[in-house]
């Protein structure tokens, strides 16, 4: 698959935007409704997409050879979908051919969230969501 074709499986929902803990003994990840500062929440695209490391470092980069780190992924993400063998969603734009589907079936994280640089580092567990899985 040409990294073309690997971007193309981004659904533009903006979940990987969003701060995550994972259980230590479990194995479990658990999402916040806190995003990256720079998510812009509309489109719910990053707008320093191709440099976004420089921004913020830990920035996720996913690629194929990702294996048991898909699981930092929700589970409609097409990245992660792939990884199980699985179908992409109807709603997804690949499948859709509607850039805006993420959005009208409620996936994407549209008027969601808070910016991290809004909350306090010690307040995140607070903002533990069961929206995504």
């Amino acid at each position: 698959m040409s990294e073309q074709e690997w971007e193309s499986l981004c659904d533009g929902c903006g979940r990987c935007c969003l701060h995550k803990f994972e259980d230590d003994s479990s194995g479990k990840v658990y999402f916040t409704d806190v995003a990256c500062q720079y998510l812009d929440e509309e489109t719910c695209s990053c707008p320093h997409y191709q440099d976004r490391q420089n921004y913020v470092p830990d920035c996720l980069s996913i690629n194929p050879n990702w294996e048991e780190k898909f699981n930092w992924l929700p589970s409609t993400c097409a990245y992660r979908l792939l990884y199980e063998g699985q179908s992409l969603y109807d709603w997804h734009p690949l499948v859709s051919g509607n850039k805006q589907s993420v959005h009208l079936a409620g996936i994407s994280v549209r008027g969601r969230t808070y910016r991290d640089n809004e909350i306090n580092e010690n307040q995140l567990f607070e903002h533990i969501i069961h929206w995504v899985k």
